[in-house]
């Protein structure tokens, strides 16, 4: 009688789950970060350095103050070093750090703040801006990068022009070497396998050309199903 032999194939974690687990392939490498960018105290501030931060793609301007405190800034565009910079400031030149209430219309800003006091959070990236459309009562409307309109305090600061480093990423990846080291950089997972190109032991949409179940799961779904559109508002097509 012939022997059979069983052979048991194991699949792996599908990526949400090794996210979930930590390991250095997910980790961030924050050791190589810069910092945290933010705001000085008010008054006048100088640029000693412009620095490259591996976790964004605008540069940091290093400024310190008349009591000798550094702070990281995002940089605008046409910034140098040992210019002079002043926070609170009620003049409007490029550069400068105001308060909402005191930029003219039609001003563009960014690393503006969400509440007073928060430090920079909106319009961070390279070349995006807002725009001061107006001012009602206690609140100042911005036109968004993505056309649309919201309401700030207008206690919050904001930096007039444009960030710097705009453009960067314009310039297409030439070879597939240059994009690893980019995603390297940040510790992201490349090259990455599309979930259906995967064997059916590896991932619930695996072994088939598309996926075979509906992709709307539900958010308490267990770890190695939960992919796909996760507790979706609305599935099918648009009208």
């Amino acid at each position: 009688m012939k022997k059979i032999e069983w052979v048991l194939i194991m699949g792996k974690r599908i990526i949400q789950r090794a996210r979930g687990k930590g390991s250095l392939t997910y980790r961030s490498p924050g050791h190589r970060f810069a910092g945290d960018a933010g705001y000085p105290r008010d008054g006048v501030v100088k640029v000693i350095d412009l620095i490259h931060d591996a976790a964004r793609d605008a540069p940091l301007a290093k400024v310190v103050d008349s009591e000798k405190r550094e702070t990281l800034i995002i940089a605008t565009e046409g910034m140098r070093v040992g210019q002079e910079i002043t926070v609170n400031a009620k003049k409007p030149v490029i550069g400068n750090i105001m308060k909402l209430k005191d930029i003219p219309k039609g001003a563009s800003v960014f690393a503006v703040e969400n509440i007073p006091g928060s430090g920079p959070q909106l319009c961070l990236s390279p070349g995006t801006r807002a725009l001061v459309v107006g001012q009602d009562g206690n609140n100042v409307t911005l036109k968004m990068p993505s056309k649309s309109f919201k309401k700030i305090k207008a206690a919050c600061l904001a930096t007039l022009g444009v960030p710097a480093g705009g453009g960067a990423r314009d310039k297409p990846f030439y070879k597939a070497g240059q994009k690893m080291h980019m995603m390297r950089a940040r510790n992201k997972l490349y090259p990455r396998t599309s979930a259906t190109a995967m064997n059916a032991v590896d991932h619930p949409f695996g072994g088939q050309t598309k996926p075979g179940q509906s992709k709307s799961i539900s958010r308490w779904a267990p770890p190695g199903a939960k992919v796909g559109s996760v507790s979706a508002r609305r599935s099918g097509n648009k009208k």
